[in-house]
């Protein structure tokens, strides 16, 4: 069996303010609108999508039926400082500050209008100390 796509759906009270916020903020465009679903591709990149639907729609099992919490949806962008001054700009919450981590990522941390938090990361060089963390495939115990 082959994948032939992976995308996020996040489950949301009011799919249109948040495909809203997708577009004005992450440059993503609408390729299908519904009342109850957005199909989101990314303005730079199709092959870079996201789905947002109504949380309590039909097509969900009612056992499933909340909106999405916890989670960080990540975007490797090219210039993370950019996109720090844009989020600054347009008066986001910053709750982590612009940073160079020493495991190799330069970001900062939004959230969306639903608390669904969004890192905004280019890789950079880790520390000598993490380096050994990247592509040691026995790292993981099967």
């Amino acid at each position: 069996m082959k994948t032939t796509s992976y995308y996020p759906v996040i489950q949301v009270r009011d799919v249109q303010a948040s495909a809203k916020f997708y577009i004005e903020n992450l440059k993503f465009r609408a390729v299908f609108a519904s009342d109850w679903y957005v199909h989101l591709q990314s303005e730079e990149d199709e092959g870079v999508n996201l789905a947002i639907l109504q949380f309590d729609h039909e097509t969900i099992p009612e056992a499933g039926r909340k909106p999405s919490q916890g989670l960080i949806l990540n975007f490797e962008v090219e210039d993370p400082d950019a996109w720090f001054w844009r989020a600054v700009k347009a008066e986001l919450p910053i709750l982590k500050e612009l940073c160079d981590e020493e495991f190799g990522q330069r970001h900062f941390i939004t959230q969306d209008r639903d608390g669904i938090l969004i890192d905004i990361i280019k890789p950079i060089e880790p520390s000598a100390e993490h380096a050994a963390d990247y592509n040691d495939p026995t790292a993981i115990a099967a």
